[in-house]
C-alpha cells in the first residue's frame, strides 16, 4: 500500500475536488494544510514538494503529483472503485469535456492568485472582482446546465468526474453570490451530491480548522 500524503487548503475548490475522491474510494491518507491566505504556499518548504506552489498536490512514495485532474486520474487507476472517470472512450470524453468546462474554464480564471492581480495590478475593487467572477462563472454554468440531465448525475446513478467537479464550483458560486436559479439542473445535482456522506465530509466546512 502506498503512503499518501495530501496536501489540502480547506477553501480550495481544486483541493476539495480531491477530498471528494478520496472520500468516495475511503482512501486513507496523511493530510497536511497549506494555508494559501498566510501564504504558505509560497515558502521554501512547500516549494519543495510542488515548484508551482500550488494546492493541491499528492506525495505517492516520494513521488509528487499536483493538479486536481491528474490526482484524481491516478486515484482511479489505483482504486478503481468506485469509477470516476469511464472507461469507454466517448464517454471518458463527455465526462472530461463537461469537467475541464469548470477546470479549464471557469475556476482558472476566479481563483485567489488571479483576483488578487487583478487588484494589484488593474485597481479592481471588490465590485469589479465579483463582476468577473459572476461573469465566468455564470458562462460556464449556462453551458452545463445544457448538458445536465433531468435526473440523477452526471455519471448517472453515481456521482463522476464531472460531478465532483461541479459540486466545489458551486459552493464557490453560493460563496460569490451568483443567482443560480437560472441553472436549476446544476442546483439539483449539487444537493443530491452533497447529501451523499462521503462529500458532505469533504467540504470546506466540514474540515475547516477552528
Amino acid at each position: 500500500m502506498s503512503d499518501l500524503t495530501f496536501y489540502d487548503y480547506w477553501a480550495s475548490s481544486a483541493a476539495y475536488r480531491v477530498r471528494i475522491a478520496l472520500n468516495l474510494k475511503g482512501v486513507d491518507f496523511r493530510g497536511v494544510e497549506i494555508d494559501l491566505l498566510k501564504g504558505e504556499q509560497s515558502q521554501e518548504e512547500f516549494r519543495a514538494v510542488n515548484r508551482q506552489g500550488l494546492v493541491p498536490a499528492l506525495e505517492v512514495d516520494g513521488e509528487v503529483i499536483s493538479q486536481s485532474l491528474a490526482i484524481i486520474d491516478w486515484l482511479d487507476a489505483t482504486f478503481p472503485e468506485p469509477r470516476l472517470i469511464p472507461a469507454l472512450p466517448l464517454e471518458r470524453a463527455r465526462a472530461l469535456s463537461q469537467a475541464l468546462v469548470i477546470g479549464a474554464d471557469i475556476h482558472p480564471l476566479n481563483n485567489l492568485r488571479v483576483r488578487n492581480y487583478l487588484r494589484d495590478e488593474f485597481g479592481a475593487d471588490r465590485e469589479a472582482s465579483e463582476k468577473w467572477i459572476h461573469h465566468w462563472m455564470a458562462e460556464g454554468f449556462a453551458a452545463l446546465e445544457e448538458q445536465a440531465p433531468d435526473e440523477g448525475f452526471f455519471g448517472g446513478a453515481s456521482p463522476n468526474l464531472a460531478d465532483i467537479f461541479l459540486v466545489p464550483q458551486m459552493y464557490n458560486a453560493r460563496r460569490f453570490s451568483l443567482a443560480l436559479d437560472m441553472f436549476p439542473r446544476l442546483v439539483r445535482i449539487d444537493a443530491e451530491a452533497r447529501a451523499i456522506d462521503a462529500i458532505a465530509q469533504a467540504a470546506p466546512e466540514a474540515i475547516r480548522p477552528s
